[in-house]
């Protein structure tokens, strides 16, 4: 019996279930399309850009079920348009989460740009490229099932424990890893995290099975949200730059753009320690997918290092890691 939510069961072909997905992820863009196109309210980006990855996301899932140039095309598309949305979300999150107290020129130049950039993504989402998108979407949920004898549980195992090694492979010494080795596992997880929570119904929906796949999305959102604190950092050298850049000749912001890199670069060793924890958390969650198969190797936990309603707010950056 499928789900009332998500329109799957586990007899429900792969084809069929990316097209159900891709509909879920194409309402979801229309909706917050249409709030970056009246206004500047953060959530409408942010929630675009999600729904664009989340897009991505499904399609590179199922790449090895249904592929060919018409996928293809929209998930390039999709990257496209996240792209342009990317510059304004990021220099949002940058500056009401990242830093404390900007000086009030610092303030004005991040105003400057950020219009800008805002401008580039209602510029992206409202041209005849996001219209031809649009259509092509449609298009493409709209199309009769594959003539197939798949189903998504036998599927959703594979792929599931597939990623879910990659994860255990990247994130083996995990204290050693650098910036670069943090990001490759942080992409691992996030696609992970996407597979559970769009596979999920793919498995019988009995009580220890709701709650075993609840667990394991919970452990690896919280996996993923304390790499994406390390990654904030990373983003924020990078908007820094912008900033020195954007600012006037009459504008000098050196001394002050200096104080906030100070800021942005402190507590490495609480960020390392939270995502020691995450590790370990997720390490002893059930593969809810092997529930009735043989479970698949924990992961390792690592060497002790030292033992849609209020994203708007500045409080939302762990919600943002997670989403995004």
């Amino acid at each position: 019996m499928a789900s009332p939510d998500t329109g799957l069961a586990p007899d429900t072909a792969p084809d069929v279930a990316l097209r159900h997905i891709v509909a879920r992820c194409h309402n979801d863009l229309l909706k917050y399309r249409a709030i970056v196109l009246a206004s500047r309210r953060p959530i409408g980006i942010h929630q675009t850009r999600v729904a664009l990855r989340r897009l991505r996301a499904a399609f590179g899932l199922f790449k090895s079920a249904v592929d060919g140039p018409a996928v293809r095309a929209l998930s390039a598309e999709a990257r496209w348009l996240a792209g342009e949305c990317g510059p304004a979300r990021d220099l949002h999150v940058f500056m009401t989460e990242s830093v404390l107290d900007a000086p009030p020129t610092v303030k004005r130049i991040a105003n400057r740009l950020l219009q800008a950039h805002f401008e580039r993504a209602r510029a992206a989402l409202a041209g005849a490229r996001f219209d031809g998108f649009d259509a092509q979407l449609e298009a493409f949920i709209a199309l009769p099932p594959d003539d197939s004898d798949q189903r998504l549980d036998r599927f959703a195992r594979r792929v599931l424990q597939d990623r879910h090694h990659k994860v255990a492979r990247r994130g083996r010494k995990l204290d050693a890893l650098d910036a670069e080795r943090l990001h490759r596992l942080r992409i691992a997880v996030k696609k992970l995290r996407y597979a559970a929570d769009f596979l999920q119904p793919a498995f019988a929906p009995s009580p220890l099975a709701r709650a075993q796949a609840k667990a394991y999305i919970e452990a690896t959102t919280r996996l993923q949200g304390a790499l994406g604190a390390l990654n904030d950092r990373t983003m924020a050298e990078h908007m820094l730059a912008d900033l020195a850049t954007a600012a006037r000749p009459n504008e000098d912001v050196a001394s002050a753009l200096k104080v906030l890199a100070k800021q942005v670069s402190g507590g490495d060793k609480r960020r390392r320690r939270k995502l020691g924890d995450a590790w370990k958390s997720f390490g002893k969650a059930e593969c809810f997918w092997q529930a009735q198969a043989p479970v698949a190797p924990r992961v390792a936990p690592p060497p002790s290092s030292g033992s849609d309603a209020r994203l708007e707010a500045t409080g939302a950056a762990r919600q943002r890691r997670i989403e995004e």
